[in-house]
């Protein structure tokens, strides 16, 4: 143990392990500094949420979200052919994919992207049990959803989009899986609103969705207002 005298003393490489040990904190806080950066879209400065793990399976599937989210309106506000190859980015337990399965049919298809593979693994079950087979279940990247290009006639995001930690390299890549005329569908709860008891973060307004999205080569076509809490954004892919 050092005494209070040993403790006043620096000798030169005490003084060098001092300058090292702030180099390191220094490098630490700006590595600290440049993460929390990255949880901030660039363009709109909207802080980004979390991505809900496996352990909140539950909330996705609870039975109050018929009500909250009405989704079958959803659909049938979007229009899902019969037929149609779809993707549902960010499926969790299937709760959308189901539904969509069923409205494309045997001679649609539709792909069920997650970044957890537990996640997809409860969606096989789900689909299992509902006797569904129309689906490809595709684990994808925070970065790419891992969709085949050029194939997908509308991709779905049920909220999910505010989660992205890579929003414009995530956006690039759904662009390339779309049809020339594909169209991409967000869901999110209305920031506009106060009253609609969610978190901010997990908000999002119509001004913050167009002024992230339109700049990756999507063009606004709607903002649907069927739904009790959420906007039903509705965007086409630009020739660019």
């Amino acid at each position: 143990m050092l005494n209070d005298g040993e403790l006043g003393h620096k000798s030169p490489s005490g003084c060098a392990t001092m300058e090292i040990m702030f180099r390191m904190l220094w490098a630490l806080a700006w590595l600290c500094f440049v993460a929390s950066a990255q949880d901030v879209h660039p363009v709109t400065g909207r802080h980004i949420a979390p991505v809900m793990g496996v352990g909140g399976a539950d909330w996705l599937v609870r039975s109050e979200r018929e009500a909250e989210e009405a989704p079958d309106v959803a659909l049938n506000a979007i229009g899902i052919p019969r037929g149609a190859t779809v993707a549902d980015i960010g499926a969790g337990a299937g709760y959308m994919t189901w539904r969509l399965a069923e409205r494309v049919g045997a001679s649609g298809k539709v792909y069920a992207n997650d970044i957890q593979a537990e996640m997809l693994q409860m969606l096989r079950t789900n689909m299992a049990a509902r006797r569904l087979t129309n689906f490809e279940a595709v684990l994808g990247t925070d970065e790419d959803p891992k969709l085949p290009a050029g194939r997908v006639d509308l991709i779905l995001l049920v909220d999910v989009y505010h989660e992205f930690s890579q929003p414009q390299k995530m956006l690039r890549k759904i662009r390339e899986s779309l049809k020339a005329d594909g169209r991409l569908v967000l869901l999110e709860y209305r920031k506009e609103d106060p009253a609609i008891p969610i978190r901010p973060e997990h908000k999002m307004s119509v001004a913050e969705v167009r002024a992230e999205v339109e700049p990756e080569g999507f063009r606004f076509e709607k903002n649907l207002t069927n739904l009790p809490r959420q906007h039903i954004l509705i965007f086409r892919k630009n020739s660019m």
